[in-house]
């Protein structure tokens, strides 16, 4: 009896199917309009490649944890209420990614004379995986966002918000997985097609590079209510 009861409250405390649904389809339709995290993916995978936008999609999402349990727990609300704090991140985000960019402009050229050299190899995996993370934790539009987004289909009467709000996060973060990776394949096959010339390649490097450094400057003049 004990065992059932502790079940049954558990589900109380999860989001509703139709909660789930509705949520699911407004963040497809969120997340297919071409955004910061896109325009992330798309500018990686120019830079490095199929296999270095999928890593980077992948950190992207697990660095987008971060501020979803920040919000679930209410640290979330604080930060992108409070101006000094989300200038703070706003500017560490934006730093991180100019520099990012910075870097895929600056070793344009790399392994373009001998595709056989070191530098002609892919950045290791854990390292553009770790430098996904760090964008997706500092990007202070996902704080507005799940701030803004989660609490609307949210029930208080069913218990344990922060649960459910996890929940829906991680509903979201599922779906921007998959569809930031296709735009990481379309991206990153259309720079091995401009990769079969080392000058072609070494536009397509500076365009992505410069993406994210376009993106960066964004978030720099971001407002936090916008």
């Amino acid at each position: 009896m004990a065992i059932h009861s502790i079940a049954a409250d558990s589900i109380t405390r999860m989001p509703s199917v139709e909660a789930l649904v509705t949520f699911s389809l407004a963040s497809v339709v969120l997340i297919v309009i071409p955004g910061p995290s896109v325009l992330f993916v798309i500018g990686r995978s120019l830079a490095l490649g199929r296999r270095g936008g999928l890593w980077s999609v992948v950190g992207n999402e697990l660095g987008a944890l971060v501020p979803l349990t920040a919000v679930a727990v209410g640290v979330g609300s604080v930060v992108a209420q409070s101006i000094v704090l989300f200038t703070a991140l706003k500017l560490l985000g934006a730093g991180y990614l100019i520099y990012l960019g910075s870097q895929a402009i600056r070793h344009r050229r790399d392994g373009l004379d001998d595709p056989s050299s070191p530098a002609a190899r892919s950045v290791a995996a854990r390292t553009v995986l770790r430098q996904g993370v760090i964008v997706g934790a500092t990007n202070p539009k996902t704080i507005v966002f799940f701030v803004a987004v989660l609490p609307q289909f949210v029930d208080p009467h069913a218990g344990s918000v922060p649960l459910q709000m996890l929940v829906l996060g991680l509903v979201f973060t599922l779906i921007a997985l998959v569809f930031d990776s296709v735009w990481a394949i379309v991206a990153g096959s259309a720079r091995e097609w401009f990769g079969r010339s080392p000058r072609r390649l070494s536009a397509v490097r500076v365009t992505g590079g410069g993406m994210m450094i376009g993106l960066g400057a964004s978030l720099v003049v971001t407002q936090s209510g916008d």
